[in-house]
C-alpha cells in the first residue's frame, strides 16, 4: 500500500488553454502536448478540447457537433434541424480508430444558419434562436446532444485520458488562435461522453477543474430563466451561467467575474465608494449565481479566453507569457512542455480574472 508522500494527489482534474493574441494559428497537436504533461490528474472518465478559429472556411455559420445514440435519432434530429435551419455542410466528424477510445457514438457536425421565415417568426435575436433550439434538441430529441453549437469554434470530446481524445479526433490536422483542455476526474456524476468537458453554448466553452457546493440554488436560478440542466453536473451550470450574465444580461467579463467569485462582504465594504457600490449591485441582483466550492475555469469565447479562481484560491492555476502568447495551466509543466522559455509566469489571486483577447478585438 503507498503511503503519504508516495504517491501523487492530483487535486482531480487537469485545464489547460493557449491563445495568440496576434491570432496565429496553432495546431490542435500543441494543447495535446500539454494536457498529456497532467495525465495523473485524470483517470480516463472524460478528456475533451475546444479550439477557435478553426473553421475559416465556414466562419460565418453556426457549426453544430451532435453525438446520435442511433440512426433513428440522427433521422429525427436532421428533421428538426432542416425545419429550421438551412444546413450549408454535413458530414461525419473525422476520427481515428484507436483502443483506447470505445462505444463512441455517431458524432456528425453541421454548418447551418437560421432559416429567415423561422427566425423572423420567432421574434428572437438570432443566438437566442439558435440557443433555444440547441436546448430543444438536447431535452426532447432522445439519443440526440448537440454540445457544441457556436462559431468558428467547436469542441471535441469523449471518454477517455485527453491525450487519447485528441488522437481519436485527429486534432493534428485543426488549426487556431486558441485551445483549452480538459482532462476529467469525475467526483459525482457517472463518466460518459456527453458529460466531459469542455461544455458549450454558443461560442462559449468552459473547462472546469473543482466541485460547486451552490449547485442547487444555481441550477434553480438558471431553470428560472429559461435553461434545462440535463446532465446533473456542475460545469454545465456554471457554462449557462456565463451565457445568461454576458449574452442575456451585458455584462462584461470582469463584472461577471465578480458574480460567480464575488469578493466577500468584508473586502466590498473597504473599497471606494464608486467600486463598492458596483459591487454591492452585483451581489444583490445575482446573487443566487454566486459559485461557491473550490473551482478554476477557462472560459473560451469569439476572440478570447478568460480564466479565474474561487475566490478563496483553492484550485491551482499559473499563467506564462511569451510575447503574443499567453499559457495557461493547472501546472507549469504543462505550460513548459511547449514554451519553456517564458517572458512572465505567476499565478493569479483568487477571485481575478485573467482576461486576453485577439489585438484588433482591443
Amino acid at each position: 500500500m503507498l503511503r503519504e508522500g508516495e504517491y501523487r494527489n492530483p487535486s482531480g482534474c487537469a485545464i489547460s488553454g493557449i491563445f495568440s493574441k496576434e491570432g496565429k494559428r496553432i495546431g490542435g497537436d500543441t494543447i495535446i502536448r500539454s494536457i498529456s504533461t497532467m495525465h495523473d490528474r485524470s483517470n480516463g472518465l472524460g478528456g475533451g478540447f475546444a479550439g477557435y478559429g478553426i473553421y475559416p472556411q465556414y466562419k460565418d455559420l453556426y457549426a453544430f457537433h451532435i453525438f446520435y445514440d442511433s440512426p433513428a435519432a440522427k433521422e429525427t434530429c436532421e428533421k428538426f434541424l432542416e425545419r429550421h435551419f438551412d444546413i450549408v455542410n454535413l458530414s461525419k466528424i473525422p476520427v481515428r480508430k484507436i483502443p483506447q477510445i470505445t462505444d463512441e457514438p455517431l458524432i456528425w457536425r453541421y454548418f447551418v444558419t437560421p432559416l429567415h421565415v423561422k427566425l423572423a417568426d420567432s421574434q428572437l435575436d438570432e443566438k437566442e434562436f439558435v440557443a433555444r433550439s440547441v436546448i430543444r434538441i438536447n431535452t426532447v430529441i432522445d439519443g440526440a446532444y448537440v454540445f457544441s453549437s457556436g462559431k468558428n469554434m467547436g469542441v471535441f470530446k469523449a471518454v477517455g485520458f485527453p491525450e487519447d481524445v485528441g488522437n481519436f479526433y485527429r486534432l493534428e490536422e485543426y488549426e487556431g488562435y486558441c485551445w483549452t483542455a480538459h482532462g476529467r476526474y469525475p467526483t459525482n456524476t457517472p463518466g460518459w461522453w456527453g458529460g466531459a468537458h469542455p461544455f458549450a453554448m454558443l461560442d462559449y466553452s468552459v473547462v472546469h477543474n473543482g466541485e460547486i457546493s451552490s449547485y442547487d440554488a444555481n441550477r434553480r436560478a438558471m431553470e428560472m430563466h429559461g435553461y434545462t440542466c440535463t446532465l446533473l453536473t456542475d460545469t454545465e451550470v456554471i457554462t449557462y451561467i456565463i451565457d445568461y450574465l454576458l449574452r442575456k444580461k451585458g455584462l462584461t467579463l470582469t463584472e461577471m467575474a465578480s458574480v460567480i467569485a464575488a469578493p466577500f462582504w468584508s473586502t466590498i465594504e473597504k473599497k471606494p465608494p464608486e467600486e463598492k457600490e458596483r459591487l454591492t449591485y452585483l451581489r444583490t441582483v445575482f446573487g443566487s449565481l454566486l459559485i461557491t466550492g473550490p473551482f478554476s475555469i477557462l472560459l473560451g469565447f469569439d476572440g478570447g479566453m478568460m480564466a479565474l479562481n474561487d475566490r478563496l484560491k483553492l484550485r491551482s492555476m499559473v499563467v506564462g507569457e511569451k510575447d503574443d502568447m499567453v499559457y495557461i495551466a493547472s501546472e507549469e509543466c504543462a505550460i513548459r512542455i511547449v514554451e519553456p522559455e517564458l517572458d512572465r509566469l505567476w499565478s493569479p489571486a483568487g477571485g481575478e480574472p485573467v482576461i486576453v483577447t485577439l489585438n484588433d478585438r482591443r
